[in-house]
């Protein structure tokens, strides 16, 4: 024992302890080797070759983006070679310090990178399991979505490569991470596509994913350059056309957001998606007219006025007139809740501008066009979905129907009980999931 401490503390001495302390050395490198390795490139096949799979392009993106960092990361391992190879040479204190050092700054390094390879490796195999067909259906909702609003802009602006990608987690309410925001997950840098995250619950209930809707919105919102000026539009129409005080035109450009993914969603996924947001909202009394200063969100018990606004605008008065009549026997007028006054007084003003502004004012970002230009949203539509609704009734093949209006089938399937909710939901994972 003691010979072999003094061989550690004197290199001209070979001992036993020498030879298991230099082997010891040299395998730390393998390690490191190995680790560094097991941060592979992900392939196109290994999360299923079906309709659930990731796409190339998603799966490229992520390789290029984890590869950039697994070179440094062999860099890293060559120092840590250079190191071993030095102590195993002179097996001095300072050069086995070397190696402990380095080993330590590298480890730090691939787990650095290992999460950032386990945040995408947990978002793909998703789709081995039994969300597979109902994250894909999503998926198809989301690419519907950008396809038919950028078909509107014309060819000269080609929808993105790299489309919303869904999973699934818990939690009640479901977000999104837009394109290019710095995420905690990927150590802080840039999210490489947009993401919809749906708690599982939800995915049970096909007829109140309007959600999905509403999170793509806002990936469309940011993607089509509308994120940025709706704020400064939103004001500025309040306080001219409105003639509305500056405060009150601050309070609904903060809302900015959450006004423009509900609207949206409307246009683009049909009347019932007023019917999910009451779902969504309708909660107790005193929380749903609970008004909370600086929040972006507009007070729960509004959202559903505003978007009634917009379906008066698309030619549905009487489906209006009948939501408007549910909801006020739900939340009887004055609201209560901490409103301001000035924000309740001026109320249907503010939200005729404000729609008027968001979906039927053109805008520069969006070709000249209006986002009601770009997405036809009225009888046909309508037409589209009665006849989707009787198919998920059936279990017909849903045939053409766009996926964005499959939601609002769903719920009017629902809604005239042409089915039992199980098979409503299996019919609709079915035709969605593999197409």
């Amino acid at each position: 024992m003691n010979g072999g401490m003094r061989g550690v503390g004197d290199p001209s001495t070979t001992t036993d302890g020498d030879v298991v302390l230099n082997r010891w050395i040299g395998t730390q490198a393998v390690n490191l080797r190995r680790h560094v390795e097991s941060l592979r490139p992900f392939g196109y096949t290994e999360f299923g070759t079906g309709s659930a799979a990731p796409s190339r392009a998603h799966i490229d993106a992520v390789n290029r983006f984890v590869g950039d960092f697994r070179t440094k990361l062999t860099d890293g391992s060559a120092w840590l070679d250079a190191a071993v190879s030095q102590a195993t040479r002179a097996p001095s204190q300072s050069n086995r310090a070397v190696v402990l050092a380095r080993k330590d700054v590298l480890a730090g390094r691939v787990l650095y990178v290992e999460g950032i390879w386990d945040f995408y490796f947990d978002l793909f195999v998703q789709r081995l399991s039994a969300f597979g067909q109902r994250l894909r259906a999503i998926d198809r909702i989301a690419a519907n979505l950008y396809e038919d609003v950028y078909l509107g802009l014309s060819a000269s602006r080609p929808a993105p490569t790299l489309l919303p990608f869904s999973y699934s987690s818990s939690g009640f309410s479901p977000f999104t991470f837009r394109r290019g925001v710095p995420l905690r997950r990927l150590r802080h840098h840039q999210n490489l596509f947009p993401l919809v995250i749906i708690p599982q619950h939800r995915l049970d209930a096909v007829w109140a994913l309007s959600s999905v809707l509403h999170e793509v919105a806002h990936n469309l919102q940011a993607d089509l350059g509308l994120w940025a000026v709706m704020p400064r539009l939103v004001f500025e129409r309040l306080t001219t056309a409105g003639r509305l005080p500056s405060e009150v035109a601050i309070i609904w450009a903060r809302w900015h957001k959450e006004i423009c993914a509900d609207l949206l969603a409307l246009l683009l996924g049909g009347t019932a998606v007023v019917e999910s947001l009451m779902d969504v909202v309708g909660r107790s009394r005193e929380g749903t007219v609970r008004y909370s200063e600086g929040a972006v969100h507009p007070t729960p018990v509004l959202r559903v006025p505003i978007s009634l606004v917009l379906l008066r605008r698309l030619g549905f008065k009487d489906l209006a007139g009948s939501l408007s009549s549910a909801w006020s026997s739900l939340y009887p007028a004055p609201f209560g809740g901490g409103i301001p006054s000035r924000v309740l007084d001026t109320f249907q003003c503010a939200a005729d501008l404000v729609v008027d502004t968001m979906v039927f004012r053109r805008h520069p970002q969006l070709g000249g066009k209006a986002l009601a230009e770009l997405v036809e949203f009225g009888p046909n539509q309508m037409a589209l979905i009665e006849l989707g609704a009787k198919r998920l009734g059936s279990g017909e093949d849903l045939g053409t129907i766009p996926p964005r209006l499959m939601v609002s089938a769903a719920r009017t399937a629902l809604d005239e009980r042409l089915a039992t909710p199980q098979e409503i939901t299996d019919h609709f994972y079915r035709s969605l999931g593999r197409r």
